[in-house]
């Protein structure tokens, strides 16, 4: 037994009519693209791990207490004070 669920979804008016014209030339329903897509989409995105920063660790002491707060220009300036830039 197949159970379906009727439920009412906005689209937008060009996305619609491109995908009717995509039924009528593949000789299929809209509620069958409809359903490829969300069944693809849902499958990528399970298959999909999240994205972690990897650790990157600087030798130092890491951000220096007088810079707390300092706006990224200001951090950018003291970084390159000594290198002559």
């Amino acid at each position: 037994m197949v159970n379906h669920m009727k439920t009412t979804i906005q689209i937008p008016d060009t996305l619609y009519r491109e995908m009717q014209k995509l039924a009528q030339r593949e000789h299929t329903t809209m509620n069958a693209i409809v359903e490829e897509s969300l069944r693809r989409t849902l499958s990528e995105r399970q298959r999909s791990t999240p994205f972690q920063l990897r650790k990157a660790t600087f030798q130092g002491r890491g951000l220096q207490p007088h810079l707390a707060g300092a706006s990224w220009d200001q951090i950018l300036h003291v970084s390159y004070e000594e290198r002559g830039a």
